[in-house]
């Protein structure tokens, strides 16, 4: 049984609820490691239609406030975590960021091509063409792959979540090895710099309809015997460790039988 979520949210950013209410939804799931992994701050310019970054960054220190009450009240039960955003032309801004508070671990995410969310609006990738899609594909990977390199992070979330609005075209993408070598090198990137590999189950909830990583990527990450986390991304406490029996029998099939997590930034395994 999964007991472990490292990747959750908050109503300091788009959430639903307040840190409190969502570690009490995870006791009540039989979650026994509970990983906060708020949002970082963005910069001016990397936009979302419904932005939330000024109610974020205005309350980062109540975020680190009552997580840090929690892991007091909860002694071995609360992480203190970070979902950072990487976008390639900030890497200043990223480092102030990540080092602003003593995180626990330090998930990395791509949800900005340039200054676009790709993530927000099924709308903008409705009218693409294969060409066009296959271009932010690789744009998207190639992105990844230098946050990876950074060394700022411990877990590479949601690996492929560019699919999040064409699930098919990326897979027809996947498919053509010159392609896939690109999501190789990505992963290559993470054996050599220790990194862990998320397995969320955010995607089921999203058009695409899956669990991120796809197959293929799993598969290729299991050869490279790249450890795992599990995540549900939850924003809302009904959320919280949300279709984690399908994760364990996707990770179990694969040939996993163990996780990990992160506290002080050093790495601890456990069975599932």
């Amino acid at each position: 049984m999964i007991t472990i979520d490292l990747h959750t949210h908050t109503h300091y950013s788009h959430g639903a609820n307040s840190p409190a209410d969502m570690f009490a939804a995870a006791q009540t799931k039989g979650i026994t490691l509970y990983g906060f992994s708020e949002h970082s701050p963005r910069p001016l310019g990397y936009d979302y239609p419904k932005e939330y970054r000024e109610h974020l960054t205005q309350h980062m220190p109540d975020y680190a406030r009552e997580v840090h009450d929690l892991q007091k009240q909860y002694p071995g039960q609360v992480l203190f975590g970070l979902e950072t955003d990487w976008m390639d032309a900030e890497e200043s801004f990223i480092r102030t960021a990540i080092t602003a508070y003593p995180y626990d671990y330090l998930l990395g995410s791509v949800h900005f091509l340039g200054t676009w969310g790709f993530d927000a609006d099924p709308a903008d990738w409705a009218n693409l063409s294969d060409e066009a899609c296959a271009q932010h594909y690789s744009h998207y990977f190639t992105s990844l792959t230098r946050m990876i390199r950074s060394g700022f992070f411990q877990i590479a979330a949601h690996l492929d979540i560019i699919k999040i609005f064409s699930a098919e075209r990326f897979h027809a993408w996947c498919n053509h090895s010159d392609n896939f070598e690109m999501v190789r090198t990505g992963l290559l990137a993470l054996k050599e710099n220790n990194m862990a590999l998320e397995i969320s189950s955010a995607g089921i909830r999203k058009l695409c309809k899956e669990i991120y990583p796809c197959p293929r990527i799993l598969a290729a990450a299991r050869d490279l015997n790249i450890p795992i986390t599990f995540a549900s991304d939850a924003h809302a406490t009904q959320d919280v460790g949300r279709d984690f029996a399908r994760l364990e029998s996707y990770a179990k099939a694969f040939g996993y039988t163990q996780s990990v997590w992160y506290a002080d930034k050093q790495w601890h395994s456990r069975s599932f």
